[in-house]
């Protein structure tokens, strides 16, 4: 009897161990191909997004990644101007940030007095967008800014033309500093000697680009490391389209030493929040 109950049981724990084992590949391939959680650690989205917010990240929308490759999947549509994505930081990739796509590739870039443009057009601040920060005038040059040694800062930038695949770029010393991070993020070893410009070690007075480019920009504008600062967002580092708010609450308490104040600060407003 006791040897039949030991059967059972051990049968009823290898079925228990496969059911845990089945769930958990099928929450990985949830997370590397459709649906990622993602906490906001900054103000660079604010009032839109909060830091402290956490959301769901929608990487099937885009067309998912291939771990460990840069291959990606057919998707349901392209990144649209005006969804918040997030995406590796091309100084960092090991980072991963969330910004507003304001460009796509083939689109001209320009802020005027802080109204920024888009192909000549203007594009309104987002509804939960804010301005914190004194006005930059026209030609005060910001050294943080990129391109590096331009004229542009934060509230006076461009006219800059996003790279598309198939754009074949004249380099000069003029620009070396606005395309050497794009020609390296595409595999080559560029340098600028003298007046002459070199990818893998030999003479180029111009540049085919392999890949498309977008421009992100935070909605809360003054406070935002977006690429108005590091330049051009490749398109293999997109990760996917911000979906909704599932929790959110105050980032700077501890729940291990404060647990009473960090409870009280959930906002229960926020969560099943669509991101727009």
């Amino acid at each position: 009897m006791n040897t039949q109950n030991n059967k059972q049981e051990r049968k009823h724990s290898k079925e228990w161990f496969e059911a845990l084992i089945i769930a958990a590949i099928f929450a990985t391939i949830l997370r590397i191909f459709v649906v990622e959680s993602y906490r906001i650690p900054t103000g660079s989205m604010e009032r839109t997004l909060l830091a402290g917010d956490f959301l769901f990240v929608n990487k099937f929308v885009y067309g998912p990644k291939v771990p460990f490759s840069d291959i990606r999947l057919p998707g349901l549509h392209p990144v649209n101007r005006g969804e918040i994505i997030v995406f590796k930081y091309p100084k960092d990739p090991s980072l991963n940030y969330i910004k507003r796509c304001i460009a796509l590739s083939g689109d001209t870039v320009e802020i005027h007095d802080s109204q920024l443009l888009v192909n000549k057009k203007v594009v309104p601040l987002p509804e939960h967008g804010q301005f914190i920060g004194n006005r930059v005038p026209a030609g005060e040059a910001d050294y943080m800014i990129f391109p590096q040694y331009s004229n542009y800062n934060k509230d006076n930038y461009g006219p800059l033309r996003v790279p598309k695949t198939g754009d074949v770029i004249r380099l000069t010393p003029a620009n070396f500093t606005t395309y050497s991070s794009l020609i390296a993020n595409e595999g080559h070893e560029v340098s600028l000697m003298g007046r002459q410009v070199f990818i893998d070690g030999s003479p180029a007075g111009e540049y085919t680009v392999r890949e498309n480019y977008y421009f992100a920009m935070g909605d809360n504008r003054d406070n935002s490391l977006d690429s108005r600062f590091w330049g051009f967002l490749p398109e293999k580092f997109i990760l996917g389209q911000a979906l909704m708010v599932y929790w959110s609450w105050n980032p700077d308490l501890s729940l291990l030493t404060d647990p009473v104040n960090k409870l009280a600060s959930i906002r229960w407003n926020r969560p099943g929040m669509m991101v727009h």
